[in-house]
């Protein structure tokens, strides 16, 4: 059985994208293949989601955003995109979801909570659909 493929989407791979990827690679440990990338990549992750991540021991102080190719996204089975709009290149065959989600630029660390915490919540339905627990 082939390893499920999933992208993350969002203009600067800096927050949402970020946090989602980190959450779905925390949980699926090996089941799913998990990349992200951003349209216009920014130079650093978010403090505030370097901060929010560490609250659940993960670490993503030493990743950095990555730009959206279209390599990228025809190696996905599923991209998820928070906000990139058109950026994202559209291909047959993909399964794609948009997550409407607040961008988490410049808020405090408690108002990325709830964001982070909404982004778990998505991903562990997400986990469940596409790699599902052995019994």
């Amino acid at each position: 059985m082939n390893t499920p493929e999933v992208l993350f989407v969002c203009v600067h791979n800096a927050g949402r994208s970020r946090m989602a990827a980190a959450l779905l690679h925390h949980h699926a440990a090996g089941r799913v293949t998990v990349h992200s990338a951003g349209s216009t990549p920014a130079n650093e992750v978010n403090p505030a989601v370097v901060a929010v991540m560490a609250e659940l021991g993960i670490d993503v102080s030493r990743e950095l955003p990555q730009r959206l190719t279209t390599d990228a996204v025809e190696a996905a089975d599923v991209v998820i995109t928070m906000g990139c709009g058109d950026a994202c290149p559209v291909f047959p065959g993909k399964r794609y979801l948009d997550w409407q989600l607040d961008d988490p630029a410049g808020l405090p660390v408690e108002r990325v909570r709830p964001i982070r915490d909404e982004i778990d919540r998505r991903v562990r339905t997400l986990l469940v659909e596409l790699a599902p627990p052995s019994a």
